[in-house]
């Protein structure tokens, strides 16, 4: 595979694009804790891995403003600046290819500091820290952004092989404006005649608002196809939807402190 830059890349935080308004990451970490159990009948340390976490570190612009295209809110400095006490939903994205690597995390954003340096400029170092699941690195499942004007069913995505320890999936809903729509994963052998159907478990709350953000995860036993694709569904209609969905595709059994 050729090697790759960071350019274009996107970054989303609560259900807010603030990828023009972030400068750069510093820390995309998925650590494990570990328990050293070395015997007296050896001769190095022994050790067993415990608890997942995780953590993701960025600096961001200064930004008062209302973010243009991206919905109803305020720009950065208005959303960093409350250090809000509930959880944090942050997504990033290695570029804006459908299929590319995507990471994702529910954290508590733990600082907003400034640093106004002699020269005029003035950037704020941001951290959080993962609360109940860890990081989780996936697979993009939206183009970026990807604006629905109408119930629609998305590209699929090649996972090579089908699985059998469900998945998890992360939804950022920018803005919406109509009655609802349901978003949901959807699942084939073949991308050809074998018709899609729902994964269980894999649709997420019905939006009928946005900004608005959701982690789902499947029953970890469940046996999932080799591709999947994003569809949107409604039934009272909608004009616009601007959203991104990220899926990670486990390969083993996974368990979450907070499942």
């Amino acid at each position: 595979m050729a090697k790759q830059t960071g350019l274009g890349d996107n970054f989303y935080v609560a259900g807010r694009n603030f990828s023009n308004a972030t400068n750069s990451l510093q820390r995309i970490s998925s650590p494990r804790g570990s328990l050293e159990m070395t015997g007296v009948d050896k001769f190095a340390v022994e050790r067993k891995l415990t608890f997942r976490d995780g953590a993701i570190d960025w600096t961001s612009y200064f930004d008062p403003e209302t973010v243009a295209g991206g919905g109803d809110y305020d720009g950065a400095h208005s959303y960093y600046s409350t250090l809000p006490r509930t959880d944090v939903h942050v997504m990033y994205a290695r570029g804006t290819t459908i299929g590319n690597p995507s990471a994702a995390l529910i954290a508590k954003q733990i600082d907003y500091a400034p640093n106004r340096t002699n020269d005029g400029g003035i950037l704020f170092s941001i951290a959080s820290q993962a609360n109940g699941y860890g990081l989780e690195w996936g697979r993009l499942m939206t183009a970026g952004v990807r604006s629905d004007t109408e119930a629609t069913n998305g590209t699929a995505v090649d996972f090579i092989a089908g699985t059998s320890f469900g998945l998890q999936a992360y939804l950022q809903v920018f803005s919406f404006t109509g009655t609802d729509v349901t978003i949901k994963i959807q699942e084939s052998s073949d991308n050809d005649a074998d018709a899609y159907a729902d994964v269980t478990g894999g649709g997420f709350t019905e939006v009928t608002a946005g900004p608005t953000v959701e982690r789902i995860q499947t029953a970890r036993d469940l046996a999932v196809e080799r591709y999947l694709r994003v569809a949107t569904v409604t039934t009272g209609g909608f004009s616009e939807l601007s959203f991104a969905v990220m899926v990670v595709k486990n390969t083993a059994e996974v368990l979450f402190s907070a499942a």
